[in-house]
């Protein structure tokens, strides 16, 4: 958990230095534009806005069905295949995709918000395709290997994404 938090530490600030030093050569007049940083921000804290939403939406339901006895913050030993875990096995980490997006649009770097921001996305999605899952198979077993057989890792049906933001 504090190598993952590092790492997304890492990630945001190199992104936000990484894309400011190419937005002072690929886009050089861009932050003299107040226009462009008010509607970036007013992006980004939208963004922003649904990234802790859902977050907190689906962190919910893990912290109310994910866990059995006593266990550490953050923590579950119950695979939850229920309400939005039936539409996707990660929804939680689709909200949280969009958090280096959200942080771009904050900070108004086109290159942070083209270039360097999916590529952290797509970085997030590959670590979770790979660590995330193999940690939930070793915990859970064959009852992990069938969740993955029926229900996507994630889902972007607007019936899904709508699911998301709901509170229970």
């Amino acid at each position: 958990m504090v190598f993952r938090t590092l790492i997304w530490i890492v990630m945001l600030i190199g992104g936000v230095i990484g894309g400011c030093w190419l937005d002072s050569r690929w886009f050089p007049g861009i932050h003299d534009s107040w226009i462009f940083h008010l509607v970036s921000f007013t992006i980004g804290a939208l963004l922003l806005k649904g990234v802790f939403t859902v977050s907190r939406n689906t962190g919910r339901a893990l912290a109310r069905n994910g866990r059995e006895g006593e266990l550490p913050r953050l923590e579950t030993n119950v695979l939850v295949t229920s309400g939005r875990y039936a539409l996707m096995r990660h929804p939680m980490h689709l909200g949280l995709l969009f958090f280096p997006l959200a942080i771009a649009f904050l900070v108004g770097s086109p290159s942070f918000i083209l270039l360097i921001a999916p590529l952290e996305m797509f970085f997030m999605i590959v670590m979770i395709a790979t660590f995330e899952e193999r940690e939930a198979i070793e915990k859970f077993g064959q009852a992990y290997r069938e969740y993955q057989r029926n229900v996507p890792m994630f889902c972007l049906k607007p019936r899904c994404i709508s699911e998301l933001f709901k509170e229970e």
